[in-house]
């Protein structure tokens, strides 16, 4: 007998049992029953993160009669759902929490009136809660790039207001029109620059 044959590749013997290795696992928590408990199910209110291991058929019924705000009043329930807005973590009103106190490194108090708000954020309390200071904070943030180089082209900033607008176009016209300096037509071309991005202001209702 060969004992290197090729045929003793080709053999299969049938184990007497499964050898494989079997993970362990847990017994249903449900009382009386000894099924397997592969499901979790949550624990309930104040105890977070801790799971009964149940069966599918046990599981099921749990969470067909769970209620996590049981014996919670309708107020409890409100201020819960309340507190899940920000994860239950203590909030401030803006202003309040700090405001008065004095820190290292700062000289007096922090004073809410005293803040640069330049795009209103802060309501009436503070020095740009005005309803003209809202308004130019609100034509910043909107500004296309467009009227940007038209206030460029009049050396003008982004929040200039309409009598500036008109002052600024006025006096540079004066400066560049041929007839106001003698009939020099070099500045021409810088005059119809001026006049283009006065025009494009004017139509996007800058001026």
């Amino acid at each position: 007998m060969k004992l290197n044959s090729p045929l003793f590749d080709k053999i299969r013997v049938k184990p007497e049992k499964d050898r494989r290795r079997k993970e362990s696992q847990p017994r249903c928590e449900w009382p009386g029953c000894e099924a397997a408990g592969n499901h979790r199910a949550p624990k309930g209110k104040d105890r977070e993160n801790e799971y009964w291991r149940f069966c599918l058929d046990h599981v099921r019924e749990y969470n067909h009669s769970y209620n996590f705000f049981k014996d919670m009043t309708q107020e409890d329930v409100a201020r819960y759902q309340k507190d899940a807005l920000t994860g239950h973590r203590p909030t401030w009103k803006l202003g309040e929490r700090g405001a008065g106190t004095r820190r290292p490194g700062m000289r007096g108090r922090f004073k809410l009136e005293e803040a640069d708000d330049a795009f209103g954020v802060l309501g009436s309390g503070s020095r740009y809660g005005d309803p003209a200071a809202q308004a130019a904070a609100e034509r910043r943030r909107t500004v296309h790039n467009a009227a940007r180089k038209a206030f460029g082209e009049l050396g003008l900033e982004i929040d200039a207001d309409k009598v500036q607008i008109k002052a600024k176009f006025k006096e540079l016209v004066k400066r560049h029109h041929p007839d106001l300096n003698g009939g020099d037509r070099s500045y021409e071309d810088r005059l119809r620059e001026i006049i283009i991005a006065y025009n494009y202001l004017k139509s996007e209702g800058y001026c």
